[in-house]
């Protein structure tokens, strides 16, 4: 019996060290909160005025690695049919295959590869792909607090970033009157339990 209570103290405490240490290492995952958050986009209009929108269907989800934040990762999509601009004709015609094409490509999505701590948050980069297309992005994260709220952990995010819809196989003689350049604005809470 003396041998065998201290190998299973030993046991206990190796098990005890090894799940701590796995608990200390993991990342902390979140999902995206649609109801707190948002996408929108504006584009000039005859370069004159913009034209605002927002997509109305988007989920994501993140993990924040506190310890190594070069672990961290960041998904979103979007279903690219629930674009929203306030105005029912223009929606319809942004489903269509001059720009959006909803029927051949459903969603826009971003996926990171590379995540660094800057000042204020996080510099992202991943692949984006609409519209059939995939490019490497680049952009800053700003925000990354975590508070708790109802027994939940939410940590929050927003960027503001620029892309041209050409790099993304939109059609060049299409663009015209909305130009070619939109510029993106995200808001996001993440929810853990």
């Amino acid at each position: 019996m003396r041998r065998s209570l201290p190998v299973m103290i030993g046991s206990l405490l190796v098990v005890f060290v090894w799940s701590f240490a796995s608990l200390a290492r993991a990342a902390d995952e979140y999902t995206y909160d649609a109801v707190h958050s948002s996408v929108s986009f504006k584009a000039r209009h005859l370069d004159i005025s913009w034209i605002h929108g927002r997509f109305n269907e988007v989920s994501g989800k993140f993990s924040l690695d506190r310890t190594d934040p070069t672990k961290s990762s960041f998904q979103l999509s979007i279903k690219a049919d629930s674009v929203d601009t306030n105005n029912k004709a223009r929606d319809e015609h942004l489903r269509q295959p001059d720009y959006f094409d909803t029927k051949q490509f459903p969603t826009i999505d971003f996926k990171s590869t590379n995540v660094k701590v800057v000042e204020g948050g996080f510099e992202v980069t991943g692949d984006f792909t609409m519209h059939g297309k995939t490019k490497s992005i680049t952009f800053v994260l700003h925000g990354g607090k975590e508070i708790t709220f109802r027994d939940s952990k939410i940590v929050a995010f927003s960027t503001e970033l620029s892309l041209k819809r050409s790099d993304f196989g939109f059609d060049k003689n299409a663009i015209g009157l909305i130009g070619d350049e939109a510029r993106i604005l995200i808001d996001c809470e993440g929810v853990r339990k």
